[in-house]
């Protein structure tokens, strides 16, 4: 996602370079996005691309079976954070942005200062839209976060323009030497839980995992306990989504690049704008 270039005091700086990214020239790589957290990275949608059905049940966010299809006729989409600042959100509709993610938070110390505006702004002009979240684990548990986000713009509602939450998770942007955030695969799926169950209990919605493979397969030793019941949003800044993380057979949410037509990270979702409305309806 977009990344913010803001950062609690007594952090470190954050490296430039997406988990998931062969080590391109930096300029490839826009810095850091949420208070702390490096910026945009998110990257591709399965060839043989899947549409999102209907959510099952208040209790778990069902993953439907995909349709060939091909990506480029995906609705567009983006995400964004502080970085981007004020939008011009009818550019982007004209532009054919369908859909949006707005950083609304970062652990329990950051909030997006430019999170209301943009968010109204997105639905203003016509588009889908949603709020993520940035989890540092080693920060505060996985509750105390999705409370956090929760109580600053990470809501849903069955509105029909409101898309379930999204819980941003990749390499530790505040120590590169420990990029699985110094915790062991068993502690970071415990971490994952009370988040996800936190923002269920609240809202009725399974919350949306954004990572890459590399970091997911890495630092949670391959775990497969969400991919039945949350829709994963897929980064990686490549040509075809490339290798999924563990367990899931599609993303819902490709993010393939890092910059183009639309401000912030580039996204496709992997269906159709009637299952792209769908899944915000819930």
């Amino acid at each position: 996602m977009a990344r913010d270039r803001d950062r609690p005091s007594g952090t470190q700086q954050p490296s430039h370079h997406p988990p998931d990214a062969q080590q391109p020239p930096a300029a490839q790589h826009p810095p850091h996005r949420p208070s702390g957290r490096p910026r945009s990275r998110r990257h591709r949608l399965a060839a043989g691309a899947l549409a999102l059905g209907t959510l099952t049940g208040v209790l778990s966010t069902a993953l439907p079976t995909p349709p060939a299809a091909e990506a480029a006729g995906k609705p567009a989409g983006h995400d964004v954070s502080s970085h981007q600042g004020s939008v011009d959100w009818k550019s982007v509709r004209a532009k054919g942005g369908r859909f949006v993610y707005v950083k609304a938070t970062e652990s329990t110390w950051y909030r997006n200062p430019h999170f209301p505006r943009q968010y109204r702004g997105a639905r203003k002009a016509g588009l889908l839209h949603g709020a993520y979240h940035f989890g540092v684990p080693n920060a505060s548990s996985g509750r105390a976060q999705a409370r956090h986000f929760l109580r600053h713009g990470g809501r849903w509602k069955a509105d029909g323009w409101t898309l379930p939450p999204a819980l941003d998770l990749e390499h530790n942007p505040y120590d590169r030497e420990h990029a699985c955030y110094g915790m062991s695969g068993t502690a970071l799926v415990r971490w994952v839980r009370g988040f996800s169950n936190e923002v269920l209990r609240q809202t009725g919605r399974r919350p949306v995992i954004y990572t890459t493979a590399r970091w997911w397969n890495g630092c949670t030793g391959g775990s497969r306990a969400f991919a039945a019941t949350h829709p994963l949003w897929l980064a990686h800044w490549h040509s075809t989504p490339g290798k999924l993380p563990a367990g899931w057979p599609y993303p819902s949410i490709w993010q393939h690049a890092g910059a183009g037509a639309l401000p912030g990270d580039q996204n496709k979702w992997n269906g159709t704008v009637t299952g792209l409305r769908r899944f915000a309806r819930g």
